[in-house]
């Protein structure tokens, strides 16, 4: 892979982590359940319907980052 590619990927990883890390946490009931109202919403049952795919859309990202981070800067404990 191109040096030139790897950091903007393994950058615009980071911000996938942080986009799957907010759907899991706004999707979860553990923490709507404060706002009873809401959790009965239409668009929230909507938006809850996918919250096991944020999961493997927020494990998938963590792992690619990973693996890119590491390919980008090494093992560092050598």
């Amino acid at each position: 892979m191109s040096a030139f590619i790897l950091p903007k990927l393994v950058f615009i990883l980071g911000i996938t982590n942080l986009l799957g890390l907010f759907l899991i946490f706004f999707s979860c009931r553990c923490g709507i359940m404060k706002y009873p109202r809401l959790s009965t919403s239409k668009a929230y049952m909507w938006f809850y319907k996918y919250h096991c795919y944020y999961w493997w859309f927020f494990l998938l990202s963590v792992l690619i980052h990973a693996i890119l981070g590491l390919v980008l800067i090494g093992y560092p404990f050598k």
